[in-house]
C-alpha cells in the first residue's frame, strides 16, 4: 500500500479525487489508503480499456524504480526461513522467537529475541511482531554464520 500511495502522490492524483466534505476536510487527499486505492483503480481502468499488456506497461513504468530499490532488501523479508534452513544445515534446533510488546495499542513497539539452542543470537525491534522477528532473524543469521564460519 505504501508504494502505491507514494507513486500516487508523485503523480498528484490526490488533487483529482472526488471526496465528501468530511473526508476532504480530514485530509483525505493525502491519506495513503485512499491514494493507493485510487492508483489501483486507475490501473484497473487501463486494464479494462486497453488490456493487460497496456496495464503491465503502466505498472512497470510507475513502479520500476521502487522495484529496483527494493531488490537489495528482499533477503530480509525471508530472514526467518533463511535462519531456519541455516539451523538445519548446522544440525541445530529450530530457532525460538520470544516477542514482547510495549506502548499503547496505536503506537505499539515489539521487541523480538531469537534463541537457538537456548542462547540468544538475535534481537530486533519493529512496529509489528512480524517485523521485529524478521529483524531479529537477520541478526541471528549473521551471528550464526560468523560463529560457525558457514
Amino acid at each position: 500500500m505504501h508504494a502505491l500511495a507514494e507513486v500516487s502522490r508523485s503523480l498528484g492524483i490526490g488533487e483529482f479525487l472526488l471526496l465528501g466534505k468530511g473526508e476532504d476536510a480530514a485530509g483525505g487527499r493525502d491519506k495513503s489508503s485512499i491514494l493507493a486505492d485510487a492508483l489501483e483503480a486507475l490501473i484497473g481502468a487501463v486494464y479494462l480499456d486497453a488490456g493487460s499488456v497496456a496495464a503491465h506497461r503502466v505498472v512497470r513504468s510507475l513502479m520500476e524504480n521502487l522495484i529496483e530499490e527494493a531488490i537489495p532488501h528482499l533477503e530480509m523479508f525471508d530472514a526467518k526461513t533463511r535462519l531456519q534452513e541455516l539451523c538445519a544445515r548446522l544440525n541445530l534446533p529450530a530457532p525460538v522467537y520470544d516477542v514482547e510488546g510495549e506502548g499503547p495499542d496505536h503506537e505499539r513497539l515489539f521487541t523480538a529475541t531469537v534463541l537457538v539452542n537456548g542462547k540468544r543470537h538475535g534481537l530486533g525491534d519493529g512496529r509489528t511482531k512480524k517485523a521485529a522477528e524478521q529483524i531479529a532473524a537477520v541478526g541471528a543469521y549473521n551471528a550464526l554464520v560468523a560463529l560457525h564460519n558457514a
